[in-house]
């Protein structure tokens, strides 16, 4: 391709990546041995600190090993990349690389509003308006990335992609770098999970940016910690339902469940929350699992706090003014505590990379114990987002 003709005769990517780097072929999804598999409990891997650096060459080269595709080479650090979701996305934002992004598998839960407080941060939205849902091979070949921070396992059991289709757009466009972490809930997800700090640190290695990592983490351990030395005591803490439901009229409800380590429910775990579920037979809502509740089963439950992922896209108010407001009119509905108590708020995005993170943890810090952290709507700052856009902008 044209593009490669501009490298100046070194190795192509596809070369890179056909004769040396990511093991295709067959045995591309088959996970590692020893790796966590699906619906297990985390593993030495998922809680331990960072794995350590890319491996080096002699020759510059470097290869990541990130699992479900295993190692691949990069010869050169990548300058144009798409993530699937909003999770991996943001990461690349975190390390310094929104310029270099061309697109995204999900557009509709990606949420850019957060850069916004972040002063010299910003994202060519254009880009993502332009290619807001790239899950076609078509799409692949035409936006000619250097890599995709996808799992490709879900190309293949969303999307109806094969193995050969994989291996094609890996050894003739560029590889695969990614892992489905936002929940631990699918049955085809038979390969090591990781944290977000874990998967976090692997994008890191792909963008050679081990510095940003490190000033985040720290950031981040930092952030935690201080927010953790201001909860109640964990019996004076509220129980917790995280759903999903759209509409502003919700009738019934699609369950998760918070002792699922997927990263999309860390700032609940974080704050040491009890599900409301524990105890009970439901199901987390996977790719097979679709089940629903409706308002007679939430009072047999009857949560302190109830959490309605599906709204992100309004403000506080907006949905206080729209789907609280249902509710509280609803004749059932209205007999839950949270609704009675006026405690039903947004539950969060499904996918957050680390920047998001923050983000939602002083939102969630704030819907749970206002009386600590102040209101939801209110301006309180529990971390320092002008640190935070230093580390974007590379003043680490």
């Amino acid at each position: 391709m044209e593009r490669d003709s501009e490298r100046g005769g070194r190795l192509t990517r596809r070369d890179s990546v056909k004769y040396g780097g990511a093991v295709l072929g067959g045995g591309l999804l088959a996970g590692c041995a020893g790796e966590t598999g699906a619906g297990t409990s985390p593993t030495a891997a998922d809680t331990t600190e960072p794995t350590g650096e890319s491996t080096t060459t002699g020759d510059g080269s470097y290869a990541v090993t990130m699992a479900p595709v295993g190692e691949v080479t990069f010869d050169w650090v990548p300058e144009r990349w798409i993530a699937y979701d909003g999770g991996y996305a943001d990461m690349g934002v975190a390390l310094g690389q929104a310029s270099g992004m061309t697109g995204i598998g999900g557009a509709d839960r990606y949420y850019t509003d957060v850069y916004d407080e972040l002063p010299g941060v910003s994202l060519e939205r254009d880009r993502i308006e332009a290619n807001p849902e790239v899950r076609t091979k078509e799409q692949f070949y035409e936006l000619d990335n250097d890599v995709h921070l996808y799992d490709p396992g879900m190309l293949i059991n969303w999307f109806d992609w094969d193995q050969s289709d994989v291996d094609e757009i890996a050894g003739n466009v560029a590889p695969f770098v990614g892992n489905l972490i936002f929940r631990r809930s699918d049955d085809w997800h038979d390969y090591r999970y990781y944290t977000l700090y874990q998967a976090f640190e692997k994008i890191a290695e792909v963008f050679q940016e081990r510095e940003r990592y490190e000033a985040f983490k720290q950031l981040h351990d930092e952030f935690i910690a201080e927010i953790r030395t201001r909860l109640p005591p964990a019996d004076e803490r509220p129980d917790v339902f995280l759903t999903f439901e759209g509409t502003t009229e919700p009738e019934t409800f699609s369950p998760y469940r918070l002792t699922d380590e997927g990263t999309s429910k860390k700032q609940w775990r974080d704050l040491g929350v009890t599900d409301a579920l524990a105890g009970t037979d439901i199901e987390n809502l996977s790719t097979t699992n679709r089940g629903e509740l409706d308002y007679e089963t939430l009072l047999e439950i009857d949560p302190d706090v109830l959490l309605i992922r599906g709204h992100e896209r309004k403000t506080a108010s907006e949905f206080r003014d729209t789907v609280l407001a249902f509710m509280e009119d609803h004749a059932v509905a209205s007999e839950l505590a949270a609704v009675r108590n006026g405690r039903v708020y947004r539950g969060g995005y499904l996918n957050q990379g680390p920047i998001h993170n923050l983000f939602l943890t002083e939102r969630a810090a704030k819907q749970l114990f206002p009386e600590e952290f102040g209101d939801v709507a209110g301006d309180d700052e529990l971390f320092d987002r002008g640190r935070v856009a230093d580390i974007v902008n590379g003043e680490v």
